[in-house]
């Protein structure tokens, strides 16, 4: 069984003569342990897949399955499908303490076990366990974004979304985050779907591409194919861009 399973899938918003087509039939598979990045230029429909993947939307066609069941947002039960975004406050409570918001996640794990989880994630992404009780306004945006990954990993998830999780940082710190990255899959097995426009951060995490233009699929082929002889115009053009 695969890890993801996206079957033909199509977003359409609005009704009648004001729909928009966001995405036409989309298909992709992707096993544990693997990375699947989703490039395009902006309004390609990256994103929109993302938040189908990570069940925060329906598909209007087709399907997505996350080890053969849809992902469904439930209430007191952690989600296979952990999501990391641009910018960490999409995912931190400026008025919470960062050992709260990784707390968040820990639905299934004793209370009196988080505080020592939570020190054990911090320390495992590089910030100082001491530091557990300070607000993300304490924080760089380096720092935010290593919160950002505790929190996501403390929920355990099977498939770790990434939406453009370095495209706001420093370029020194956006290869601090991408060997955090690559660490963190090799010691805990998630797969993961890249939703980016960087082709060089693709380069370093992922296993597969996935190439998307105006909502369809225009080339879908392992990363070392990808960079070595793209098979399309449009891909040639991303990578030439790059």
């Amino acid at each position: 069984m695969s890890m993801l399973s996206v079957e033909g899938v199509g977003k359409v918003y609005g009704r009648g003569e004001s729909t928009v087509v966001v995405l036409e039939d989309v298909s992709l598979t992707l096993a544990q342990g693997e990375t699947l990045a989703v490039v395009g230029e902006s309004g390609a429909g990256k994103s929109t897949l993302g938040r189908l993947i990570a069940g925060l939307e329906r598909p209007t066609s087709g399907r997505v399955l996350v080890e053969g069941e849809e992902p469904r947002l439930r209430s007191g039960v952690p989600a296979p499908v952990q999501a990391i975004f641009q910018h960490p406050s999409e995912a931190l409570n400026p008025l919470h303490s960062v050992g709260r918001s990784i707390a968040e996640p820990m639905r299934r794990t004793p209370r009196r076990a988080r505080p020592a989880r939570v020190r054990e994630l911090l320390e495992l992404v590089g910030i100082d366990p001491d530091r557990a009780g300070d607000r993300p306004g304490a924080f760089s945006g380096g720092q935010l974004q290593r919160v950002a990954i505790a929190r996501a990993l403390a929920g355990r998830p099977r498939l770790l979304l990434c939406d453009e999780p370095t495209s706001a940082l420093d370029v020194s710190v956006q290869a601090q985050i991408i060997n955090l990255l690559l660490t963190m899959q090799r010691e805990m097995g998630f797969a993961a779907t890249l939703v980016t426009h960087d082709l060089a951060v693709v380069r370093s995490l992922a296993d597969h591409v996935l190439v998307l233009k105006d909502g369809r699929v225009v080339e879908y082929r392992e990363a070392d194919a990808f960079f070595a002889a793209p098979a399309s115009d449009y891909a040639r053009m991303l990578l030439a861009a790059s």
